[in-house]
């Protein structure tokens, strides 16, 4: 795993890739810290963050879309698998490899507090508290970028996606309040996400039965719940929307309240989709 972080981390650094990240990152926090607390005189450094939260859309995808797309495109994927180290190693040093080249802006950027409280009242534990939750939004964020990297050697088509799935995230629950509230919505809107992770688990697996079984019983599952009990999947699609969202819960950071919740709600999407990256990677190897 050390082996594989190093080579990663000197790899970003050599080419442009993390300087391209950071100064898009701290370009997008310092046009934020411009607008509110200098020209707006407004002490809340969290607003920037608020703000600076929708730079993850561009640079996320920027930043992940190579990381395994690139090696499956030139068959360098083959060389990790022949060494004598696991596909979670990989995939560990990898992740740790891209927390790294975030970190080092992020650290850049948590000097920005103690100078503004130089010139005016800035509350520094909300601050802080905000910056931490930034992280953790971003290696949330990190984590499904490299699962969507995994699926496939095309570093425009993971990027594309990336993009996509990620700003969709941003709007989920702005858009929560456009859909159907009815449990025929709900409905089907469940049906996509059935056939969407069934999809997932043929990918991961390789094996169409497991695939097609597990998407018939949840299907048939999903029938008998409208057909018996329907009031329980009206208003289900708006909350879901608004309970995946990973913006949703930075914003109670933002406004000052530290919440466990999402601490691990973050670790948790983090942990969920490096696993899914793993299953895509011993797929491949065992293909």
């Amino acid at each position: 795993m050390t082996a594989v972080f190093k080579h990663e981390l000197r790899s970003y650094f050599h080419s442009l890739t993390a300087y391209v990240f950071g100064a898009f990152l701290l370009a997008f926090v310092g046009i934020g810290a411009m607008m509110y607390n200098i020209q707006a005189a407004v002490s809340n450094f969290e607003f920037v963050l608020s703000f600076g939260s929708l730079i993850f859309v561009v640079i996320v995808p920027v930043l992940t879309m190579r990381v395994i797309a690139e090696e499956r495109r030139q068959k360098t994927d083959q060389l990790l698998y022949s060494l004598p180290i696991s596909t979670v190693d990989v995939i560990v040093g990898k992740y740790l490899a891209l927390l790294t080249v975030y970190l080092v802006p992020l650290l850049v950027v948590s000097i920005y507090p103690l100078i503004f409280s130089q010139f005016g009242e800035v509350y520094l534990p909300t601050a802080y508290g905000s910056i931490v939750a930034f992280f953790l939004l971003g290696a949330a964020l990190i984590a499904v970028g490299m699962f969507l990297s995994s699926l496939t050697d095309n570093q425009g088509f993971a990027a594309g996606i990336g993009i996509a799935v990620i700003l969709l995230n941003y709007y989920s629950v702005s858009l929560s309040e456009y859909v159907s509230s009815s449990a025929f919505g709900a409905v089907a809107a469940l049906l996509v996400i059935i056939l969407l992770f069934s999809w997932v688990i043929r990918h991961l697996t390789g094996n169409d039965t497991l695939a097609s079984v597990l998407c018939l019983v949840l299907i048939v599952a999903l029938m008998i719940l409208y057909v018996t009990n329907s009031g329980a999947l009206e208003g289900l699609l708006p909350n879901v929307m608004e309970k995946l969202s990973l913006f949703e819960r930075f914003y109670v950071f933002v406004n000052g309240m530290f919440d466990l919740t999402g601490v691990v709600y973050y670790l948790t999407v983090a942990a969920f989709f490096l696993f899914l990256s793993v299953q895509s990677l011993e797929k491949r190897r065992y293909n």
